[in-house]
Formats: C-alpha cells, sequence, structure tokens
C-alpha cells in the first residue's frame, strides 16, 4: 500500500470494497453460505449442511453485514449481531448462557441492561482466500501485527476493519448500545489499533479455543476513533445508509 493510500483510508478502502447490511432473503443467504464455507467446510466448527448454508435459530432475528470486492463483485465477509428474540426479549444471548459463570456482573450485567439495546457479535467470517497466509487457516478471520506493516511500507486490515466497522455502523443506526463478543485474549490489542475499544468482562472459557467474553460500547467505539480510521468509518457509514436505503426502495417495487 502507498503511503498516500494509507493516510486517506476511507478513499483507499471504496476503491477495493463496498459494505452493506443484508436486509434481503437472497442477501441473507449469501451471508449463510460465506458462513458454510468458512464455519462447515474449512474448520469443521459446524457440520455440513445439504444446502451449503450455515444458519441457525438466531438469524431469523439477527443482523448481518456483508462486504464485498468491488474489483470482482464477490461478497467475500460477514458477521452478525445477535439481538434478544423480539418475542422473549428475557431469553439470555448465547454469551450469556456460555459465560454465566465467568462474567464479572460488577463490570456489567447483560441482564440488567434494556434488552433491546443490546447485540451479541457472532459469525464473523472472511472467505479463506481474501485472509489466509502462510502459517495460518485455523481463524474464521484473521488479524496481527503483521496486518499493519511496517513504518517504512505500512498496510491496512482493510477486510476486518470494514466488517467490524459495518457492524458499529448498524448498531448505531438500530440504537443498539453495548455489544458482546467472545474473542480471542489477543484480539483486544489489535482491535485498539484500529480504534476500536474492546473491554474484558469476565474469566476465559473454552469455545474452540480460549475465548474471554468481551463487550463494546457503540458510541464510545465512534467517539475514539483516530484520525486516520474516522473517514473509512464516515465511508462504511455512508455506504450501510445507501444500501440500506437501496434495499428498502427495492422491497417496495416488489410490493
Amino acid at each position: 500500500m502507498f503511503m498516500l493510500d494509507f493516510i486517506n483510508l476511507g478513499s483507499s478502502f471504496k476503491k477495493y470494497f463496498e459494505v452493506m447490511p443484508a436486509t434481503t432473503q437472497a442477501h441473507r443467504e449469501i451471508a449463510y453460505r460465506i458462513r458454510h464455507r468458512v464455519y462447515c467446510e474449512e474448520l469443521g466448527y459446524e457440520p455440513i449442511r445439504a444446502d451449503g448454508m450455515e444458519h441457525d435459530e438466531h438469524d431469523p432475528h439477527a443482523l448481518h453485514v456483508l462486504i464485498r470486492s468491488v474489483i470482482t463483485g464477490d461478497f467475500i465477509g460477514t458477521v452478525r449481531l445477535i439481538r434478544p428474540h423480539p418475542e422473549h426479549m428475557d431469553e439470555p444471548l448465547p454469551l450469556e448462557n456460555a459465560c454465566a459463570d465467568t462474567i464479572n456482573r460488577e463490570l456489567v450485567d447483560p441482564a440488567k441492561l434494556p434488552r433491546d439495546r443490546i447485540a451479541e457479535v457472532s459469525r464473523l467470517a472472511v472467505l479463506p482466500e481474501y485472509r489466509r497466509r502462510k502459517g495460518e487457516g485455523h481463524s474464521p478471520v484473521t488479524l496481527s501485527d503483521r496486518d499493519f506493516g511496517t513504518p517504512t511500507q505500512p498496510r491496512f486490515p482493510f477486510l476486518t476493519a470494514g466488517l467490524y466497522l459495518g457492524m458499529i455502523a448498524l448498531a448505531q443506526s438500530k440504537r443498539i448500545d453495548t455489544l458482546f463478543t467472545l474473542t480471542e485474549p489477543r484480539l483486544a490489542r489489535h482491535l485498539g489499533a484500529l480504534g476500536v475499544r474492546i473491554r474484558q468482562i469476565g474469566g476465559p472459557i473454552e469455545h474452540r479455543g480460549t475465548r474471554v467474553p468481551s463487550s463494546l460500547h457503540v458510541q464510545g467505539v465512534i467517539d475514539g476513533l483516530s484520525f486516520f480510521v474516522r473517514p473509512l468509518y464516515e465511508v462504511i457509514q455512508q455506504d450501510m445508509a445507501a444500501n440500506r436505503t437501496a434495499s428498502s426502495l427495492s422491497q417496495t417495487d416488489q410490493l
């Protein structure tokens, strides 16, 4: 990446990627197929499905994000936000069940927060051909010090940043205040390099490796973005809003 591209992250991102909410059934099925490629076929975390789509009981009331290549037009990554079930708001989120004994409720108690203002980050996935480097391939998405290059040859992890910032933009638009996620312990430091502040809220559990429950305050993340990353967020926020409007108009035309 040229230094000028690194300085202008927003304009550079638009050359290569576009982020959008998956609001139609067709787009949600694309997200399910990406997840199947990664979680079922590649990593073996979930069983192979005959229809080639990985989905579960949370998807009907979840919010989904897609990222695609501007150059090829292919969709290459996805992430979802699981919201409490609209008809059973008191039902715990998956993280609340998995980490019931490890969450430090003096830091935060998800059960005491307004249920319509929380969500859980889940099923973050990027197709292997867009993320795999030598010696890697055991994670649905990668982020490491190498993704930022060196002082003389800087680079930026556009795919991972695009999905996380798209997720933040979607949460903001849906008036979600707090996001919960199970993360690798090292991820907090790497996300911090993007300006995404994440806080560990409990002890580790075993879930496809060591994971820790963490939380993100949506407005706090937005307010804390560095001046380098903020133009990138603004571009992604605009993409999300434009695609959401276009999708709404398309669905209206079909009525």
